[in-house]
């Protein structure tokens, strides 16, 4: 049967054709019948292998480059230098194969923490489960906020509206009922008892039955036909980009020296030799291992970060988190605690607020399916006595309706004996507005509110009316009072506060409550200059364009704002600032959406977690401001390597490619470059490991390829004179000693560079590298000088033994390109002044 059958069956065939009791839910016994049937209710996702990941290290145009060469190598009888190419290729893909598998069990053991959870109705209770454990028959209770974890068939539902538009690509969301079909063939979009997979509830509720999951529902089969579009971060775009560059840069450099050699020494040339030694040392200038830092980067990173709670659903996201500017946030639970407990009430009555405002509530019905209440209904709850918890028990739910934050309302429909009666609840003014009320006492309840605002105490309004003549309209209400609440501001927040302004980053309030209760928590915290430093946002978006430009900029703190009014907001504020938006809610995630990182807590509603980057299982301001820490850290340590290989790379590659031309015979060969390369990545890569300077943590920074190519060049023309000092005084003395000496300083100075590059400042002044970076360096410094010494490097690479006379001046030569580059660095600094790069 196709969703279409199940449309046109009234409720009572489908519990039947699913031989299920819709108040009782299918027993354990049954459930795991149907599993086996079934299977889990997952969409066929393709597994990446071990096998796939190591032959995906070797999709790359310079790997490719380097096969060329391994091919040509055997073809002329060049066995040794094919076989160490192949090594060298070995090797590099060994490494990758180790990160990038590393990588991905990273991201499998974090897919366990954002797991979608659903409400249904088993062996006669309601339970909370992983929606990956649904079977066809499966009785599921729906709120709003909820993702459709299968395709449903509703069998009874409360003001129902549900957006269809991953399947139907229609943004207007359109409301369902469990009425039963009479046209014979329904349309996708005329299915209006049946909720589809990947949709999400927008309000109301309702339950059904499942009659389809995994690859067998409607989204499943799409799945089929589609493989799912890939979210690109502005990280991996400039990465990209960066790529790109040096590629166009290399091959028309080594183009232009092919030429030149064959212009200059004639078709006597060794061509091949020459072919070999140009894909070398195209492949030597290249950062080839740039993709396995950022590898190890990201994935520690977010082991990093995963202790500390913080979930990321895609690597990419930390660098991306490091490069936020301006953060935008509710002040509730983040930098309150939102633990709300009953402060006073104002009315006629003083307890009727409290009791009614349960009864308007879903605190019981939460709890009966297993979910966490809204921290109002709670403290509510707690506030009730004994006795007033008693009396709830003759009072009966007909029916609610969630809180709309557009009207920014609740309400409910109680059956007390041969009453029915309707509860509304929400902000005062909301409800002032809807009431029968003095004006008088609509004029003292609104001054009790501003007063309980400016001590930052958030307040609820109720009112109530019997419904006569099934009018359940929420006009003409009897107001029965307010009710205040205190929400502690969290003891971390202002030192939270305080580090994202050491990091460079501000920090912005976009909240719904009313403007006096958020600018006392903005001045208390140090948002705010004042309690009166706020606008709402209908204040805000009322101002002319010039002078709305100035408030967005001074104004840290937006109340009464409404989902529509937070996404223009952050929409404003990426003109000119990479923007993060921390929210929780269904009503969030136009702003998730649209921010540059979205963040969103462990008890978000499941749209806002699938539109998500990062998922807090704290929600603290404390931990985004260590994620952003995190992130810095990361591109720091990415720009060390970038900067360290262009300026070293660069330097080699002119001095090795220039000297050429000058001499009869090639100043390194293939082989001998291929080894430079390998020893001096082979530390690089634990650059990922490496301290940061806290300088380098105080703003965002982004990637500028002019600029990295600018300090590459800079930095690389003092490695190019120290070459051709070397050059200049070996290559007289023949071939295997100008490559041995060469060998031994283009690696000796790779190495310091490395550890030069780490800081702006002078060496000496920086942070202590990490013990991995320093033994590695070590051990590759050893085996540089070790090797020219062996059977196997002077038979193998054709090395000779140094004298220790060379080697001291190489020594020199080495210490002397160390202090160099420190001045030159520290120059290069204050005459650009790069805040970027």
């Amino acid at each position: 049967m196709n969703f279409s059958d199940y449309a046109k069956s009234n409720t009572e065939k489908i519990a039947e054709l699913f031989s299920v009791d819709p108040t009782r839910g299918l027993s354990s016994i049954e459930i795991e019948d149907r599993r086996l049937k079934s299977g889990m209710n997952i969409l066929a996702e393709s597994k990446t292998s071990a096998l796939s990941i190591f032959f995906r290290q070797f999709k790359s145009s310079f790997i490719y480059l380097l096969l060329f060469a391994t091919v040509l190598s055997f073809s002329l009888g060049q066995n040794t230098e094919g076989v160490m190419i192949m090594i060298f290729l070995f090797i590099n893909a060994s490494l990758g194969f180790y990160q990038e598998y590393r990588s991905e069990q990273t991201i499998e053991l974090l897919r366990r923490y954002v797991a979608t959870r659903v409400k249904v109705r088993r062996n006669g209770k309601v339970d909370t489960i992983n929606a990956s454990e649904l079977v066809p028959g499966d009785i599921v209770i729906l709120e709003a906020g909820d993702g459709v974890p299968a395709d449903i068939r509703i069998l009874e539902e409360t003001n129902l509206i549900v957006n269809e538009e991953p399947l139907t690509g229609e943004s207007v969301s359109v409301n369902k009922d469990s009425n039963l079909q009479i046209k014979d063939d329904v349309e996708l979009y005329e299915a209006k008892n049946i909720c589809f997979s990947g949709t999400t509830v927008v309000s109301g509720g309702a339950v059904g039955v499942v009659f389809a999951v995994g690859s067998q529902t409607m989204i499943g089969g799409i799945a089929r036909l589609a493989g799912k579009a890939t979210r690109v971060s502005k990280f991996e775009e400039e990465l990209a980009k960066f790529s790109r560059f040096i590629l166009y840069l290399v091959i028309g450099t080594l183009a232009f020296i092919f030429m030149m050699n064959i212009v200059l020494k004639g078709f006597s040339t060794n061509i091949v030799e020459l072919a070999i030694f140009s894909i070398a040392l195209a492949v030597s200038v290249v950062p080839e291992a740039l993709p396995l830092v950022m590898t190890f980067s990201l994935s520690r990173g977010a082991r990093h970060l995963a202790k500390e709670r913080v979930v990321v659903k895609r690597l990419s996201a930390i660098e991306d988190l490091g490069s936020i500017q301006m953060l935008c946030s509710d002040k509730t639970g983040t930098i309150t605690e939102n633990k709300l407990t009953v402060h006073q009430t104002c009315g006629e009555d003083k307890r009727a607020p409290i009791f009614m405002g349960v009864l308007g509530g879903r605190y019981l019905v939460t709890k009966e399916r297993g979910g966490v209440p809204d921290p109002f209904d709670v403290a509510l709850w707690e506030a009730l006595s004994v006795d007033e918890r008693g009396k709830l028990t003759s009072y009966t739910i007909v029916s609610d309706i969630p809180f709309d934050p557009i009207h920014k309302k609740n309400s409910a429909i109680i059956k007390d004996g041969d009453d029915t009666i309707l509860i509304v609840r929400g902000a005062p003014e909301s409800i002032i507005d809807i009431s029968t009320i003095s004006n008088d006492q609509s004029e003292n309840t609104k001054k009790w509110v501003a007063s309980e605002g400016r001590a930052g105490r958030r307040t609820i309004a109720i009112a109530s009316k019997k419904i006569i003549n099934d009018d359940i309209s929420d006009t003409e209400l009897t107001f029965l009072g307010c009710v205040s609440f205190v929400d502690p501001i969290k003891e971390s927040a202002k030192q939270a506060i305080k580090d994202a302004q050491v990091l460079g980053v501000k920090i912005k309030i976009l909240t719904g409550d009313s403007r006096e209760v958020a600018g006392t928590v903005a001045y208390e915290v140090g948002l705010a200059k004042s309690q009166e430093d706020v606008l709402t946002a209908k204040e805000f978006f009322a101002l002319p364009d010039g002078v709305r430009e100035s408030a967005l900029e001074q104004t840290n703190v937006f109340a009464r704002v409404s989902p529509e009014e937070k996404y223009r907001l952050i929409e404003l504020l990426q003109k000119n600032y990479q923007v993060g938006f921390l929210g929780e809610g269904i009503n969030d995630a136009p702003a998730l959406k649209i921010a540059n990182v979205a963040i969103v807590v462990e008890s978000a509603s499941d749209i806002a977690r699938e539109v998500s980057d990062i998922i807090l299982l704290d929600n603290s301001l404390e931990v985004v401001v260590g994620g952003i820490r995190e992130g810095r850290a990361i591109f720091a340590n990415t720009i060390k390597y970038i900067r360290s290989s262009l300026s070293s790379n660069f330097g080699n590659f002119y001095a090795v490619a220039i000297s050429s031309l000058f001499i009869p015979f090639l100043p390194m060969l293939a082989i001998q470059i291929l080894l430079v390369n390998l020893l001096s990545d082979f530390p690089a890569i634990a650059i990922a490991t490496d301290t940061v300077d806290d300088a380098e943590l105080r703003e965002p920074r982004q990637y500028e390829v002019g600029k990295l190519f600018a300090m590459g060049t800079a930095l690389g023309i003092v490695s190019t004179v120290f070459d051709f000092i070397i050059f200049a005084s070996f290559y007289k003395l023949g071939p295997e000693i100008l490559q041995t000496h060469w060998f031994i300083e283009s690696i000796l100075t790779e190495l310091l560079f490395l550890f030069s590059i780490r800081s702006r400042g002078f060496f000496f002044q920086a942070k202590m590298p990490s013990f991995t970076l320093i033994v590695l360096s070590v051990l590759a410094a050893s085996a540089t000088l070790i090797i020219p010494f062996t059977d196997l490097g002077q038979s193998l690479f054709h090395f000779t033994a140094p004298t220790m006379a060379s080697l001291g001046f190489v020594l020199g030569i080495v210490a002397l390109y160390f202090i160099t580059t420190e001045f030159a660095k520290m120059s290069y600094y204050r005459l650009t002044n790069h805040a970027q790069v």
